[in-house]
């Protein structure tokens, strides 16, 4: 915590989970509780040297259900020596639920259906993907790991939109406080959550937010002062490497034939 004219400045951490498993075969992950790849590994470590450099520390920690963010916080508390930090886990900072689409390769959908629409499930604000059937045993209410959630709480395929609505309440009402009380926060979540969260603190609209693209493993700062008017926003990391990482992001969902 730092003191700027009187008021209190506090960095926030948004951090990307490393590369998954599925990342790196270029599929929809969604709600599939998937690990991170050996690069995911080592991109999250980087990411607590990083941290340790630049001479940060937390107060608190805020993570998702999904072993792939969770373990990523992990490793970077591991790399910081503050595995003893307090973590709270959240399905609300689950990544957007891809639905039916879980699984399939973004590349060969795109073949399947074209580009377009494969970037209108990705990017338009109000689009969901194809649902889940209530019966499919990838359905939420129907993992152990949210047993104490109501199903009528749980989605069978999400929108942005979607992701904004149970994200931005719950950042409000649990994390925001702490940061207005000068606690110094890392959130490591997922590409379209954090996006949800950069929406809600940047003020963007839903045709800007739509070319925000995150990259894996590098944390992204905020200084916000105590009513979290943004004083400063950068990445920290090499800006080539950063910058190749979300041009990746944004090719993602291209047909075979034209990557």
């Amino acid at each position: 915590m730092e003191i700027q004219r009187g008021r209190i400045t506090v960095k926030l951490v948004l951090l990307r989970h490393g590369e998954s498993a599925w990342n790196r075969e270029n599929r929809f992950t969604g709600w599939t509780d998937v690990d991170l790849s050996p690069e995911g590994r080592s991109e999250a470590q980087e990411a607590g040297r990083s941290l340790e450099q630049a001479g940060f520390d937390f107060d608190l920690c805020y993570t998702s259900y999904l072993k792939r963010a969770i373990n990523t916080l992990h490793l970077v508390l591991e790399q910081l020596d503050r595995e003893w930090l307090p973590v709270i886990k959240s399905y609300q900072l689950n990544e957007r639920h891809y639905g039916a689409l879980q699984g399939l390769d973004k590349g060969e959908t795109a073949d399947k259906y074209g580009e377009e629409q494969v970037h209108r499930w990705q990017r338009s604000y109000t689009t969901r993907p194809p649902l889940l059937t209530p019966d499919d045993p990838r359905y939420p209410a129907r993992l152990a790991a949210y047993r104490d959630v109501a199903p009528d709480l749980l989605p069978l395929a999400e929108s942005l939109q979607d992701t904004v609505a149970r994200a931005v309440p719950y950042f409000q009402l649990e994390i925001e406080p702490a940061i207005r009380a000068g606690r110094r926060v890392l959130i490591a979540a997922h590409g379209n959550s954090l996006r949800a969260l950069v929406m809600y603190l940047e003020k963007l609209t839903p045709e800007a937010i739509a070319k925000v693209n995150l990259p894996t493993g590098v944390p992204l700062v905020y200084e916000l002062s105590d009513t979290l008017k943004i004083r400063d926003k950068y990445y920290l990391g090499d800006r080539k490497k950063v910058a190749a990482k979300m041009q990746a992001v944004a090719d993602q969902g291209r047909a075979t034939q034209s990557a």
